[in-house]
């Protein structure tokens, strides 16, 4: 044996490191758990972000509907214009229609221009913007109305006066309507169409 100064001694270094090794195993044991919330705390801002995606990729069929709506009503009012000026100058039938569609173009592209450039976007730039958002709805729109009309018995040759123009006409924005919203919900579910214009309200 050794001197009793020596024994004391190392009885107290092992005591000193019984201790530290106590505070470090209770140290780490509480590391885990916390290290354990954190990952699922991770866990549930995943959860959540996935969510998000999920909205983010779809689209309602309110917002769908306002869109169309947008669009129709530039469009009635174009091809309306169109045909009054056609009827006006005596046009023929195909002039006449032409003259509709393109107005029903501008008028539609000028509402969400208009919109845009009030948001403070530059002119060209929201001219971008407003060909990205409608052309699909306006040509989905125009193809189906038209085509109800040039299908429409004694249509083409109604005046707008006649009862029969305007029931034909009215009849196409309708069958127009309910064909052109679920194309709208589908773009703008993918980021498309009336998407890229949200942005910007």
């Amino acid at each position: 044996m050794g001197p009793p100064r020596v024994l004391a001694g190392r009885r107290m270094g092992m005591k000193a490191m019984d201790h530290h090794a106590h505070h470090s195993g209770t140290a780490h044991g509480r590391s885990a758990p916390a290290g354990g919330r954190d990952h699922s705390g991770h866990g549930g801002h995943g959860g959540h972000g996935g969510r998000h995606d999920s909205d983010a990729h779809g689209a309602s069929w309110a917002t769908a509907m306002k869109a169309t709506l947008h669009c129709l009503t530039g469009c009635a009012i174009g091809e309306i214009l169109g045909m009054a000026i056609g009827t006006a100058l005596l046009w023929g039938n195909v002039p006449t229609m032409i003259l509709a569609i393109a107005l029903a173009f501008v008028f539609g592209y000028s509402f969400t221009l208009f919109a845009v450039v009030r948001a403070g976007v530059p002119l060209k730039a929201a001219v971008k913007v407003a060909l990205a958002a409608d052309t699909v709805s306006i040509a989905v729109m125009e193809l189906v109305d038209n085509a109800i009309i040039a299908l429409t018995p004694g249509a083409m040759d109604a005046h707008l006066s006649d009862g029969l123009f305007w029931s034909a006409l009215l009849g196409g924005f309708a069958v127009a309507f309910a064909i052109t919203t679920p194309v709208n919900k589908w773009m703008i579910g993918r980021g498309k169409g009336h998407a890229v214009v949200h942005a910007f309200h």
